[in-house]
């Protein structure tokens, strides 16, 4: 099937285009400028999208779908749905809070299974496209390759307890013996980079000191920007040994909190290392300041690492502009509403609600971030060509699918999402498609909306007159990357 869409702004790599994207069998094979339509062109059956902008579809390199064994929480259908919603195309799944936890050949064979033939009669479950992350823990050096055979796209690791027991952190004398593996795969490893000394500590004086676990203040004091620090540090160090010793590795640094680690990032940059980090939708909207009232319960707001100051927060959106920061991925880490603990109901008798110290630390945003990223954006003045880099072309780049997607050209995939930059909106629980319909934004006034999104030509999602319609059976596929 050939058919088109047509916007007066196709947010291209080559910049802002009005123009005709022409699709077919799911893939995009010309971008014409609607000055210069050919006569055989225009007579396309083509959808005209006015003047709402025709983004790549997003690619959220960071999301927990918690499938199989934890689906009570997240599972792919909730979560592809609010992709879908959120003009996200393609997710890559975190190996963790799943059971069994991706860290073997097995475990992914059985959440590749669950993605699969979930859905009626043995048909995919997701709305959108996926790929899967390995795990890289304590004593699976000898997994990780057999992962990369199988067709994950890269490893995470934990430098700390991660939440779940089933996936342990790595120490650093099981990272050094895991690199030689990973550098071997040509795969990225990602890291959460924080170190428990300095939280062991400021915790330990927090409760000696009795302070208050119900504030905001009290969460962000035990989370301190020392432990990303050190984490970094020595990081980097490993990865400078590893390229000199002839062994380089790709190191990405995820969910980027604090702003005091940015030298260190961007002087491994200048240095030639081969290093890339992201940041989180929260970190780049929420302050500190501000979420001992959010009205939604201020649990809701905790995340690991912990939401800093509003001038933190400045500095990370400069380091996105400057390069520093390589693109922005989500971390939708979603619970059930008791995880959270905000009411009397959700603690054990004796327990105090709306405690910090007790909460589950994520944030569920598939539905919401291009939202939430655009109201920030209008607010300094930054474009669309600007987002669609962070949030599509970067990490298509990081997961390795950038000759597949992440970009409006012809010969990639026909993910698209037509936004309507300048509505306003009262962001409402409907909205939300994930599977618990808690969030911090709720009732918060945002700007920019997914009218439609198209997953290879195939539109999977359409907002009309204030209504959301999925008007496919799911039909995501597996994205698979086999290493050399």
């Amino acid at each position: 099937m050939v058919h088109a869409l047509r916007s007066r702004r196709v947010i291209t790599p080559r910049g802002e285009q009005d123009a005709t994207v022409v699709i077919e069998d799911g893939i995009i094979t010309a971008i014409h400028p609607n000055a210069h339509l050919e006569s055989r062109i225009s007579n396309l059956p083509t959808d005209d999208l006015g003047s709402l902008a025709l983004l790549p579809g997003l690619i959220d390199v960071h999301t927990h779908i918690n499938e199989p064994g934890r689906t009570e929480w997240e599972g792919f259908a909730t979560a592809t749905r609010a992709a879908a919603a959120g003009g996200f195309t393609t997710l890559i799944d975190m190996p963790l809070n799943c059971l069994p936890e991706t860290t073997n050949v097995a475990a992914l064979e059985l959440k590749r299974e669950a993605a699969a033939t979930g859905g009626p009669n043995g048909t995919s479950q997701c709305m959108v496209d996926y790929a899967f992350w390995g795990g890289a823990v304590d004593n699976n050096q000898r997994d990780l390759e057999p992962l990369a055979s199988a067709g994950v796209a890269g490893f995470k690791s934990f430098l700390i307890y991660p939440g779940c027991d089933g996936f342990t952190a790595i120490d650093k004398q099981n990272l050094i013996r895991a690199l030689p593996h990973i550098a071997r795969t040509g795969l990225p490893l990602l890291v959460h980079a924080e170190l428990d000394p300095s939280i062991n500590a400021a915790v330990a004086h927090l409760n000696r000191t009795n302070a208050d676990w119900t504030k905001y203040e009290t969460y962000l004091a035990s989370r301190p920007d020392e432990a990303e620090l050190d984490a970094i540090e020595m990081l980097l160090e490993l990865n400078r040994e590893a390229r000199d010793q002839g062994r380089p590795f790709h190191l990405h640094i995820v969910h980027l909190s604090t702003a005091l680690a940015l030298p260190l990032i961007a002087a491994a940059k200048h240095e030639g290392l081969p290093v890339t980090a992201e940041t989180c939708p929260h970190f780049l909207h929420l302050t500190a300041e501000t979420i001992q009232q959010n009205p939604n319960g201020p649990t809701l707001c905790k995340s690991a690492p912990a939401i800093r100051s509003a001038a933190n927060r400045e500095l990370l959106w400069a380091a996105l502009i400057d390069g520093t920061l390589d693109l922005i991925a989500t971390d939708h880490s979603p619970c059930p509403p008791h995880m959270k603990r905000m009411h009397p109901a959700h603690v054990q008798p004796g327990q105090q609600p709306g405690r910090f110290d007790l909460a589950w630390g994520g944030i569920p945003s598939l539905s919401t971030a291009l939202s939430i990223l655009w109201t920030e954006c209008t607010r300094r003045e930054l474009t669309l060509s600007q987002l669609a880099q962070w949030t599509s072309a970067a990490p298509a780049h990081l997961a390795g699918l950038s000759t597949r997607i992440g970009s409006i050209e012809p010969g990639k995939h026909a993910n698209l999402v037509a936004f309507d930059p300048d509505a306003i909106f009262t962001l409402t629980e409907d909205m939300l498609h994930y599977r618990h319909k808690i969030s911090p934004y709720l009732g918060e006034t945002l700007r920019g909306q997914v009218s439609s999104t198209w997953l290879r030509g195939h539109r999977v999602f359409t907002r009309t007159n204030n209504v959301d319609e999925f008007p496919t059976p799911p039909q995501g596929r597996e994205h698979q990357l086999f290493s050399s």
